[in-house]
Formats: structure tokens, sequence, C-alpha cells
């Protein structure tokens, strides 16, 4: 196939989807089990809350374990669990996923469970994670998944939010050679949250032992045998799938809600049209389910097309070194990985020169991924150097669920733009605007937004709060997805994403609110303003820094102070947020009007040339900043 015709493969998917996007929806839908058709495939009455296969019936854990097993793949693998923590590998088949997941949703359903509860899920990367999960879609539950680092207030808020019937947890995670017991973390989230579940599900791992509530917690492999497993319940197209909280710029997440009909037509056609992958393959996306990658590509875009998905439970690092991703590809026989940045970055800094994969055999690895947060072009091409196969960057978000942007390899193979997340994919009607909701001309930087009615599979609301979704993601923007990014279309019509256009920043391909931090160093009795901005990191992307003014007449040294805060974030938000740094200066660089240049302040953190602005209540301040960020490392060459 010529590169024409390939791109005119693309020219034509993407036009369709345009011009006509129930003819081409309800193309995909074809690769889908339903139980009853739909009426109406996209229905518009009441925009931006547009709704996919209304009418229709269907259950995703049927469309991901059952037809399978009916269709020829029972003694396929399903689930390949490698943990290099506990030096643990496990091969589940799909038939025998069918019986867990069938047992463990009877063990639910005994407790109570039916179509429309919610579970928190607070589950390591083990295989019960992806149990609970299809447990709860096969009885039309709505899972709620949390990551386990993140500290008992964070936990706490979802808790109140979610208001779960049931919280499945484990007994511990392990970080490396640490054992991280999340029982006693539990237990204070719940303390903590004004709505108290009916029950508890514990899995007890062989590193720790959990100590059980009377009458609250049950032991997951007691309750699972005990049960009689579950049938897949049908639900509506438009029935939640899962809530999956993400930061908000006030501080309090965002459930961002994902139904089952648009999430499982979208998510099956993704792995052929922008993974190139087959059934029967191994696909691994090296994340974590308590992320929106881990929903999409951990468990059910890769077992809705009949893969075999990696589970891993490690590091790209130091468990034990920096080839574990060459072996786990070599061992498993994986032909495509989705990671984060990051995490090459990390493998780069401890093997620049590739040592590992030389040693490794890759010869059935076709593609590597990535997305979570920008790729800079030092490390896509130090990764086409070793690997010397396609590396995708893509751009998508946990609003979203699949790719915005991308190299869509199935279709086609773009060039590679250094610092581009290639072109919008079908469906998606990328433009550039400017505050006045203007489309700015080609090569400007302005506000990226999507076109309404966005494609299946996105999110058609948040929980309970739709005047919230409208005014975080509708308002600003009438007519269009306001993407909160800020970027530009090229002449070729390359998407180039550049920053965040609010105070979001990405920790590791971990979106986190510099907001919520800021509520956390405020809070300590002696800081009377602060402000916590996002710092170019070389291995994580994005790093947070704090500046604090201090009420007057504080005695307590900075040194104690910032170690104070620092452990409260570490305690609140958890050690996922990487606040390491934080710093005291006598005031703060603001607007006449009294709005804090953080951008500014970003600036010079980062070394960067910056503007002084023409707001600025007193230019004299900026000097300052510098100075006080040198003597922590920072604004080495500050303008």
């Amino acid at each position: 196939m010529t590169a024409l015709s390939a791109h005119s493969l693309y020219d034509e998917a993407h036009a369709r989807s345009l011009a006509d996007p129930e003819g081409y929806w309800g193309d995909a839908a074809r690769d889908i089990d339903w139980f009853k058709p739909w009426d109406t495939l996209l229905d518009r009455s009441n925009p931006p809350f547009y709704r996919w296969f209304k009418g229709g019936e269907l259950n995703t854990c049927h469309n991901a374990v059952d037809r399978h097993v009916a269709g020829g793949r029972a003694n396929q693998a399903a689930i390949i669990y490698d943990s290099p923590v506990t030096g643990t590998i496990q091969i589940i088949t799909y038939l025998q996923l069918q019986v867990m997941v069938s047992r463990f949703a009877g063990a639910l359903a005994a407790l109570g469970v039916v179509k429309g509860d919610r579970v928190v899920v607070y589950m390591p990367m083990i295989p019960q994670a992806l149990i609970a999960m299809l447990a709860c879609a096969r009885l039309g539950a709505v899972h709620s998944v949390v990551f386990g680092g993140f500290a008992p207030n964070e936990l706490a808020t979802r808790i109140n939010d979610a208001k779960p019937k049931v919280i499945v947890s484990a007994s511990c995670g392990i970080e490396g050679s640490r054992v991280i017991k999340y029982k006693p973390m539990l237990d204070a989230a719940i303390e903590q949250a004004a709505h108290k579940p009916d029950r508890c599900v514990i899995f007890q791992r062989p590193q720790e032992t959990a100590s059980l509530v009377a009458g609250r917690d049950v032991d997951w492999e007691e309750a699972a045998a005990a049960a009689r497993p579950a049938d897949c319940v049908p639900v509506a197209a438009t029935d939640p799938l899962y809530i999956l909280y993400t930061s908000g710029t006030t501080g309090v997440p965002k459930g961002v809600v994902r139904d089952n009909g648009g999430h499982a037509v979208a998510l099956k056609w993704t792995m052929r049209t922008m993974y190139n992958v087959e059934p029967g393959e191994v696909y691994w996306a090296a994340s974590d389910v308590g992320w929106v990658v881990g929903h999409s590509y951990i468990v059910y875009a890769p077992l809705l097309h009949g893969c075999t998905t990696i589970v891993f439970e490690g590091k790209p690092v130091g468990t034990p070194d920096a080839g574990v991703f060459w072996r786990v590809i070599n061992q498993h026989k994986v032909g495509t990985l989705f990671t984060a940045p990051t995490a090459f970055r990390a493998i780069k800094r401890e093997d620049p020169n590739g040592e590992f994969i030389k040693r490794a055999d890759l010869a059935g690895f076709r593609a590597l991924f990535l997305a979570g947060e920008r790729s800079d072009p030092d490390t896509v091409q130090w990764a086409e150097r070793m690997l010397k196969v396609p590396v995708v960057d893509h751009w998508w978000q946990t609003e979203t669920g699949w790719a915005i942007c991308g190299n869509p390899i199935g279709l086609c193979q773009f060039p590679v733009k250094y610092g581009s997340a290639t072109k919008p994919l079908p469906g998606w009607n990328i433009r550039v605007h400017n505050p006045e909701n203007e489309e700015v001309a080609r090569g400007d930087i302005g506000a990226i937004v999507a076109k309404l009615p966005l494609p299946p599979g996105t999110f058609p609301t948040l929980w309970n709060a739709d005047d919230r979704y409208v005014k975080s993601y509708m308002s600003e923007y009438p007519g269009f997805y306001q993407t909160g990014d800020a970027g530009f279309l090229d002449d070729d019509g390359y998407v180039h994403v550049m920053a965040r256009t609010d105070d979001i920043i990405n920790v590791a391909g971990h979106r986190l609110s510099t907001g919520g931090m800021e509520e956390v160093l405020a809070s300590h009795p002696s800081v009377a303003e602060c402000a916590v901005i996002g710092v170019h990191d070389d291995l994580k992307g994005q790093i947070p820094l704090g500046f604090m003014v201090l009420k007057a007449g504080v005695e307590t040294s900075h040194e104690e102070i910032v170690a104070d805060v620092i452990r409260m974030v570490r305690e609140r938000i958890g050690a996922v947020a990487s606040f390491k740094h934080a710093i005291v200066v006598q005031r703060l660089p603001k607007t006449r009007s009294g709005k804090i240049l953080r951008g500014t302040m970003q600036k010079i953190a980062d070394s960067k040339e910056y503007k002084m602005p023409a707001t600025i209540d007193d230019p004299a301040i900026l000097p300052e900043i510098a100075d006080a960020l040198q003597t922590i490392g920072f604004a080495k060459a500050a303008a």
C-alpha cells in the first residue's frame, strides 16, 4: 500500500466520522454484542448532553469475557500477571477469568449489590483489581477505582461523592521492596467520610494479613467460595459503567462518568484503528488501574478485543533493574507497549546506551505508544534509536477515555513531527480558538477545543454534577468541549499541545491540582498566603513547587515549616504528588487586581526568559523570587 493510499484511508475515515457520525459509529458498533439494538444512535435532543446508542442494551463484562469463551478463546490467556516485586507470574485464561468474575459478582450480589449501586475499588496492581471491576460491570453496578497510593483524605472525598454500597480492597500494596498497608488507610478514610459503606471485601495478600472489622468486613476468598456465580445483567447503553475521579481546579475532584455502550464500541474500535492490534495478540499498557489508561487499556479495550493483557506490578527501573520492560516483552511475547514518557525517561537515565535492550529478543515487538503527558523529542528519538519500531505520541485525557490525537497506525502512518501528537482521530473535530471563541490562524497558539458532539466513549457528564460539567467544560467555548490544553494546529493539520490552560499539572502522567495542594499549604497555622506551580523535571515531566508567605510574628524556623507542609501534602494528597520542594518568601508577585502571577513564577523557576507583566503590582519582586529560587536549586539562569 502506498503512503498516499494509506493517508487517503485516514482522510476518508476522518471525513466520514464528522459528516456522518451515526453511520460511521453504527458500523463500528457491529463488533459489539447487543442484547437489544439501539433506537437512536446519537441523541442530540439536549446539548451538550449528547447520548450514544440510546435504547440499546448490552453488558460490558459479557463483551469482555463471556463472548470470547463462547467464541473459541476459552483456553487463551486473558491476563498475564507479572509481579517482579513478589516474584510471581500467573496466567489466567478467558475461561478461568469467567469463573473468577462470575463468582466474585455473586459475592457482591450476596452483599446486596444490584444494578446502579456504586462499588469503590481500592486495590494494588493484581488480577483481583480487574476481577472486581469486571464483576461490577457484570452486575450493572458502577465501579469507582481509587489509586492505592492515595491518602485517606483523598479516598474519603471519593467515598462521600460516590456513596458506595461496598468497598473492595486488599491487605496491602507493594512499592519496590516496601509493603504498604492498605487496610489502615481504608479504615481511616471510612472514619473520615460522612458516607459509610455497608460492607468491605478484603483480599488478603501473603505479604500482609489485615485485621477485619466484625460485621462490616468480609474475606474475599471466603465470600467468593460461598457465592453462586452471577450472570451478566443487561444494562442500557447510556447507563454508567464507572466513575473515575480527576483533579478539579477547586481541589474538589470531578467524577468523570463513562457509559457502557459508547465506551465498548469506541475502545474496541481503537485497538485496530489506533494501535494496529489483532485479537489473540499480547498487549501491554504499563500503567495502573487507578488511572484512565489502566481502565481503558489494561482492562477493557484489550479484553473487549480478545487480546491477552499484561498486569504488571513493578516499576520501569529498580524491580530489579532498567531491563525489566524488555524482559516482560520478551518473556510474554508482547507486540505493543503503551506507557508514559516518564517511564522511558527513567529507563534512559539508568541505561543511556540501551545495554539491556541490546541483550533482549524483541523480534515480535512492533510499536511503542506514549501518552499521559507531553512526550519530549529527546525521549521519543532515544526510543526510536534503541527499539527501531514506530514510537507514537498520542494525546488524550481522563475525560475523553481514548485518544483525541495520534498517529493511527491501524489506518496509516504519518511522518513524525517531534513535539506533536500528530492528527485528530476519526470522531474528533479539533480547533484552536481565542478567548472570543474564534478560530485562530494555523500556527497561532490558543485554546484547543473539540466541536460537539464528542465521539462515543467520551464522558457524557460528571457524577451528580451536570451543572459543573457544563461550567467546567462546555460554557467558555459554546458548541465546543474545552480541553483545558493550549497549543496550535500547523499547516499540515498536526496538533501541537503545549501547556495546560488551568492549574492542573502533570506529574509523571498523573494530573494533579495545584489548587488542591495550595489548600493544604494554606491550612498550616504559620502560612498567611501561598502558591503552588508546576516546574519542569527531566524525569517526571513536572513537579510541584510551593511558595509560602508567613504570618507576622512566626518564630518557627523556615526549615521546619517546609518539612511540615511536605509531610502534610503527602498525608492528604499522597506520595503520588511528588511534593518535595517549598520555599518561604517575603511576598508573592501579583497583578494590581491581586491575581498571583503563577505563569511568570513558573518561567523563572524553569530558567526561561519572561516578559515583565504589564499588570504587575511591583516589578521589584520578581528578582527577589529568582534569588530565593536559586537558593534551592531553581532559576539558575532566569531572565
